[in-house]
Formats: C-alpha cells, structure tokens, sequence
C-alpha cells in the first residue's frame, strides 16, 4: 500500500476523487501534531506544509517523491534539499487570481474614491467632503490612468482584464517580457525603471527570488511617477521598507496600499500604522472562500498525470528560478 498525507482537510467529496484517481494509496489527513512521524516519513505525495516536519519528510528513508503546497509562494521551504532529493514540487499559483486582483482594486478605489480617508472620518464621527488627495475635495477617477503591473502572472493578467474594464491604460513588466492580453506594452526586468515612470497606479506582485529581492529600493521609488499610488500583494521582502518609508514621506508615493510585508506581524509601533495615506491588510488579499476546492482542483489534474507517469502539468516550481 501506497500512501498519502494531507495537512489540511479534504471534505468526503474531495477524498473520493482522489482516491478514484489514487485507489491504492491510503490517504491520511491530520495536522502535523496528530500524525506519527512514520506517517510523515511513509508518505511518497505530501499535500501542504508546516514547520517541523523536514526532519521527517527529508529524511534519508523518507519516501516522499511530490509535495503540493497549498500556497503559491515557496519560499520558505527548504527548496535546496527537496532539489536535491529530486522531490517534485507544485505550488497553488493561480488560485489567488480573483481574490488578489479584487483586493487591488478595493486598494485603488479605497484611494481614488476617498473611501479610506471617509473610514477615519466616519470614526471620528467627523462631516468632510475633503476626502481626495492632498484632503482635496476633489475625487479622482481610475479611467484614463496608467496601471504598471510588476510580475505578470495570472494574478497580474487577471488584474489587467480588470483595469482595462475600468478604462486605464497597462504596462506589464516580467522576466520573460512575453506578451499578455489586456496589457498593452511589456517590459523585461531591465526595463522596470522605466515602467514605473509611467504609473499612476503600481502594483507588486513579484514573487520573493534572490533577484526580487528589495527590487523596490530608493532607486526604484526615485524612477517612479511623482504622486504614484503604491499596491503591494507580492511579497514583502520585495519592497525594501525604509525606502518605501522615504518615498511615502516625501510625496514621490502619495499612498500605499500593503498587504504584505518585511516583517509579519508588522510591528505595533512601525510608523506605517499611523500614515494617513496607506491602507494595511494582514496578508489576506488571496483569502476567499473557494481557496480550498481550487487547490484540490490543481493537485487532482497533476495527480491524474503522477498516476499515469506523465509529466505534471500545473505549477511545477523549477527550482533554478525558486517559483
């Protein structure tokens, strides 16, 4: 008998698709503190992950061979060992699409709608039409400004259909430079100073690599159209914080809408708790209530695949480019 460990609850109806595809693997489904250790190391497909299993899973009797994480970001696993155990490693990329590009849009309106500056006042219990940039009583609109896109994935693809619906103008930027639809010009990496100089709206949506790393830094913020509105949903550690701090104090980014951060939980008495002009989230913008059954929906394609000894075909993380 074969087996297979989830680390996060499958309903009825999901085990029975699995086990249809899978019908000689025994499948366990428990957190990592109701499992044995044997289970952990038995298990040759590993769905989810969770701090102190390594030791078990990378074992050298383990018999681990797929792990599919429920995140998209990979970057805190220990991807050098899985790569050199030749573990395949699949991500949940792509079920974030909707919920992140919504939660971008609800950043841009809350700004360009005065709805942030309404939400202070309302608790204030506070009667002022002054809600626009600058307390400008003068609102603003998305149609006719520029959106740059930094990480064209399906998050950012899925972003664009949206901008362009609102009217705005798109640049993209990625690694490959390759086209995407509703974007209207493409840049490579090297080009992202560049873009930026043409944002109205910025949005981030990179993935954490050694090259991503504080890509975000003064010189970045410095490229950028003065009186931007910053988006991070990517990865904190993108942004290099003191820097963003600069750019938001002297007005080259006159608001930021966070979702992530260097350091989680952001710190109580880290000064962007109490700017005006940036609006925080705790790293939820990819919650949504169909999470769950879009990652199942991704291991079960992969794993009619694993079963027929074919190629993966969604998510496979390469491990040279760490996504």
């Amino acid at each position: 008998m074969k087996h297979m460990v989830s680390l996060h609850n499958l309903t009825p109806e999901q085990l029975n698709r699995i086990h249809d595809i899978a019908p000689e693997y025994h499948i366990t489904v428990g957190k990592k503190t109701e499992l044995d250790p044997r289970q952990l190391q038995e298990a040759e497909i590993l769905i989810g992950w969770s701090r102190g299993i390594a030791e078990h899973v990378l074992a050298e009797n383990s018999k681990l061979r797929w792990l599919q994480t429920w995140s998209a970001g990979v970057d805190k696993l220990p991807l050098n060992q899985l790569a050199t155990k030749n573990i395949l490693l699949t991500n949940s990329s792509g079920v974030h699409a909707t919920p992140i590009s919504e939660s971008i849009f609800a950043m841009m309106l809350a700004f360009s709608r005065g709805i942030q500056r309404s939400i202070l006042n309302q608790h204030e219990q506070k009667w002022d039409p002054k809600v626009g940039w600058n307390r400008s009583s003068t609102l603003a609109e998305l149609r006719g400004t520029t959106a740059v896109i930094v990480g064209v994935g399906e998050i950012g693809s899925q972003t664009a259909r949206l901008a362009k619906a609102f009217g705005m103008k798109v640049m993209g930027v990625r690694r490959s430079g390759k086209d995407a639809p509703h974007v209207d010009h493409m840049y490579t990496m090297e080009g992202l100073h560049e873009a930026l100089s043409q944002g109205d709206y910025i949005i981030n949506i990179l993935p954490l690599t050694d090259e991503t790393h504080h890509m975000f830094d003064t010189a970045a913020f410095a490229a950028c159209k003065r009186g931007a509105c910053f988006i991070n949903v990517g990865r904190g550690p993108t942004v290099h914080t003191a820097a963003l701090l600069v750019a938001l104090n002297e007005g080259i980014i006159r608001a930021a809408g966070l979702d992530v951060f260097e350091e989680e939980p952001l710190p109580q008495d880290h000064p962007l708790w109490t700017m005006e002009q940036v609006l925080i989230t705790p790293h939820i913008a990819g919650s949504t209530d169909h999470y769950d059954e879009r990652v199942v929906d991704i291991f079960v394609d992969n794993l009619k695949a694993y079963m027929e000894g074919k190629g993966l075909p969604r998510n496979l993380v390469d491990y040279r480019l760490k996504y």
